[in-house]
């Protein structure tokens, strides 16, 4: 008998994994180099919620797989605000800009 609730317990957690629902949120950043790309992947794979991040430096757009009973898609442009990055329509924090590397601020790029 114990065998068996425990087959069953197992079976329910296993279930609720492989069904729980992911989210795909695709945000406009202001990111400029593959330095960028290292920076905002890793500090959004810390955001509770997160499973992935990807960014296309060339489109500028980080896709981000995440759970939307944790997070939401104003939270997860507000981390990458926070990391110092435009965020669609949302700045960059000023604090978190002014301490990225030189070549990752927007201004950088402009005579290229």
């Amino acid at each position: 008998m114990k065998k068996i609730k425990v087959l069953i317990l197992t079976l329910l957690i296993s279930t609720t994994y492989l069904f729980a629902q992911n989210d795909t949120a695709r945000i406009k950043t202001s990111a400029v180099c593959e330095m960028c790309k290292e920076r905002i992947e890793h500090d959004l794979n810390f955001e509770k919620g997160v499973k992935s991040s990807t960014l296309d430096v060339d489109t500028k757009v980080v896709t981000i797989i995440f759970n939307p009973q944790k997070t939401n898609l104003n939270k997860l442009r507000k981390a990458v605000t926070l990391i110092g990055y435009d965020a669609d329509d949302m700045p960059a924090d000023d604090k978190a800009y002014k301490k990225l590397h030189y070549c990752c601020k927007k201004d950088s790029h402009n005579n290229e």
